[in-house]
């Protein structure tokens, strides 16, 4: 209750001072607190006049309740406007392996308010790497995941067994139907034969989101960026395949462009430089090989991206903007379908002194038309395994840029 009522005061300064604006006639440039100014472009798609904001609220508590540690986020907005965030729910510690479930939380309010933990899939093992996509035909939003027995890890560190079989890392998926929205969710099947090579060992749905394509002849069509390929259906979900593209990379996003071309955007792996990585092409055509993309530095992690207009053109994207650190979390955008990004700001460090906030995260354009986000936290400051790991759920409009 005590958070909610934070996000209410939040919302009743920006109105008061909307008022009190209009009312004494407040230049433009005459707010110089961050996050206090005033927004005058004329309204369209997305856009409003209004004071920027930008509110965060902790979703995921680590070490306060049943989980240890809360890490790779997962959003998405249904079709009926619901909000509902995905993580992965680490029982033992913040690892990567052991036990840990896949949860997630609803919000029917736009991100003021949400509802309690719901649980997607628990038993002994590795869930993670939530990924989810809505297909807006029928409103079913589909949730794919990776699996494996809690004593195996990529590694093979800290006394686990290295995974080095095809058949030990797994992909299923599930559904929550349009009036379930979320609430519930059907039993995981495994599908790894069919979207998964024959040959490859490791294995990553995103983490993150889906796209479902609005243009051109495949329209319609539901896709989910994975390790190497992309998993997609072109029969609203009932069943799945999937198609190589270039290799090089490893944890992926995806986007579509106005004219239906597809665009990669990919986590750099080994020796590879410090940066974000591009391929563009389409399903049942051909791909370019990945490239740096040298305006977008990267501590080799996980980004997200997100289109949230289409007139002006607007795609987003997010990620640590450093070669060494995962807690200089930046938003940009990008006005030509991401061959740049002009644009761009800092995420604030919640005003934790030390910097917490970084890591993962996943962004989604809420029903009234802001920007949401969820974004890891550490909360020790501490690479130990024992260090609590939570999530905070942002929630920005354009203005705050």
């Amino acid at each position: 209750m005590r958070r909610h009522n934070k996000v209410v005061l939040v919302f009743s300064f920006i109105l008061v001072a909307m008022v009190a604006c209009k009312k004494t006639g407040v230049p433009p440039d005459a707010a110089s607190e961050p996050g206090k100014e005033i927004e005058t472009r004329s309204s369209t798609e997305g856009e409003f006049t209004t004071l920027a904001f930008n509110t965060p609220i902790k979703l995921f508590d680590g070490g306060s309740g049943l989980y240890h540690s809360y890490r790779i986020p997962s959003i998405i907005r249904t079709k009926k406007g619901t909000l509902i965030a995905f993580c992965e729910a680490r029982v033992d510690n913040n690892r990567d392996y052991g036990n840990i479930n896949v949860i997630c939380r609803r919000s029917a309010t736009n991100g003021s308010g949400w509802g309690p933990e719901i649980l997607v899939k628990s038993t002994s093992g590795t869930w993670g790497n939530p990924t989810a996509v809505v297909n807006q035909s029928d409103g079913k939003i589909w949730l794919f995941m990776s699996y494996n027995d809690a004593g195996l890890s990529q590694f093979g560190d800290n006394g686990t067994t290295k995974i080095t079989q095809p058949g030990q890392r797994k992909t299923f998926v599930c559904y929550s139907t349009f009036d379930q929205d979320g609430n519930t969710w059907s039993t995981p099947v495994n599908i790894t034969n069919i979207v998964k090579p024959a040959n490859m060992v490791w294995d990553a749905m995103g983490p993150g989101i889906g796209i479902q394509k609005r243009f051109g002849a495949t329209a319609g069509r539901l896709i989910i960026p994975a390790s190497g390929r992309n998993i997609y259906s072109d029969n609203n979900g009932t069943t799945w395949q999937y198609e190589s593209i270039p290799g090089g990379t490893s944890e992926g996003t995806i986007v579509e462009r106005l004219t239906g071309v597809l665009m990669r955007n990919d986590r750099g792996v080994g020796s590879a430089g410090f940066y974000r990585y591009k391929s563009v092409g389409g399903i049942g055509t051909s791909w370019t090989d990945f490239e740096a993309v040298t305006a977008l530095p990267d501590p080799h992690c996980q980004g997200s991206i997100l289109r949230y207009t289409d007139s002006p053109s607007r795609i987003l994207f997010m990620n640590s903007a450093s070669q060494s650190t995962r807690t200089a979390m930046r938003i940009r955008i990008s006005n030509d379908e991401g061959i740049s990004w002009p644009t761009s700001k800092a995420i604030p460090q919640n005003g934790s002194g030390n910097a917490k906030l970084g890591g993962y995260s996943s962004m989604v354009k809420t029903a009234d038309n802001m920007i949401g986000a969820l974004i890891e936290f550490n909360e020790n400051t501490s690479n130990s395994e024992s260090s609590n790991r939570s999530i905070y759920f942002h929630k920005f409009n354009l203005a705050w840029f």
